[in-house]
């Protein structure tokens, strides 16, 4: 089942540790039985003692049935977006669309260049991530071959794939990638794990809106999932967040009050749990997350959403000047 175009999701920060691999698949097979929609996976190639991200999403998905799956971001520059393409439509293929495309424009130029990837500056970098998220929907879908002369991407009459390019998600922060976000992706997942109180979403977000309407895109097309870190207490905290705003978690309750509102109130279409310390979150807290928290936050918003008046909503410009009062 994908979740492009599904209501709010909720996952989880996988283990990518080689020394943990039985423990990931028994954990990502409980989330898959508990009803969590996805898992992610980040991308470190350059680690010798990390999984390869791709190489355990299909592994994964071939063990599960409902859970779908994204890298929490692909390292694009170690991945050219043709062959990425290639990866994708294949898993979306062969898991029946349990697929997400998470892509950002490459984090660690120091490590990335000692595998040997010729270093790109931040401009070329954002260029070739915008490039690379265009040519993978253009070699998807089927359709006649493509022939594609980019700065970055060169291809001559390559045929698509028949199957449709799984939603994009990108891990976006600086002013020029989430603008291309705001054109060309389907999903925001906010840098350094900014929620939606932060300073950063408030003055990012806007961006992605703008450019999605001057690209003649529903802003709201452009989902908002967060990475989230914190945890799941016995009992309430005093305080759910520090003295500078972040959020560290609370009781069941706690949880459940803070993401209704991040959804009725701020728009958020997805969650991504993460361990205080931002690692994978342990068996206690998930089976919480996913059999007490996500269950109790859809049951809210349905009813809220079961209430509300039908009607058109504001987008495009009207609606990027209303996120800003």
């Amino acid at each position: 089942m994908s979740i492009g175009n599904a209501g709010v999701v909720f996952g989880f920060g996988a283990p990518g540790d080689l020394a943990d691999a039985a423990s990931l698949l028994d954990v990502v097979q409980q989330a898959d039985r508990d009803g969590l929609d996805h898992f992610s996976l980040s991308d470190h190639p350059y680690v010798g003692g990390r999984v390869d991200a791709y190489a355990a999403l299909g592994f994964l998905l071939g063990r599960t049935g409902r859970i779908s799956g994204f890298v929490n971001v692909t390292n694009l520059p170690t991945r050219p977006a043709p062959m990425l393409a290639r990866t994708v439509t294949s898993l979306s293929a062969l898991s029946g669309g349990r697929v997400v495309l998470g892509i950002g424009a490459g984090g660690v130029w120091d490590r990335i260049t000692d595998l040997g990837v010729e270093r790109l500056t931040p401009g070329e970098a954002v260029e070739a991530f915008e490039e690379a998220i265009v040519l993978v929907k253009r070699l998807s879908g089927g359709g006649p071959p493509v022939t594609h002369e980019g700065r970055h991407y060169r291809v001559r009459e390559i045929e698509p794939a028949p199957v449709a390019a799984p939603p994009v998600w990108t891990g976006s922060n600086g002013r020029k990638s989430l603008a291309a976000t705001g054109r060309v992706a389907d999903g925001w997942i906010p840098a350094h794990a900014a929620d939606w109180l932060s300073e950063r979403y408030r003055t990012s977000r806007p961006v992605v809106d703008e450019a999605a309407a001057a690209a003649g895109r529903d802003p709201r097309e452009v989902r908002t999932v967060y990475n989230l870190p914190g945890r799941i207490t016995d009992r309430p905290l005093a305080a759910t967040r520090d003295a500078e705003g972040r959020w560290l978690g609370g009781s069941v309750g706690q949880w459940v009050e803070e993401l209704t509102g991040a959804v009725l109130e701020h728009g958020a279409s997805g969650f991504t749990l993460f361990a205080a310390d931002h690692g994978s979150p342990d068996p206690v807290t998930l089976g919480r997350w996913a059999l007490e928290v996500a269950p109790a936050v859809r049951e809210a918003v349905g009813k809220v959403a079961g209430r509300a008046e039908p009607g058109p909503r504001p987008c495009g410009p009207q609606a990027v000047r209303a996120s800003r009062r």
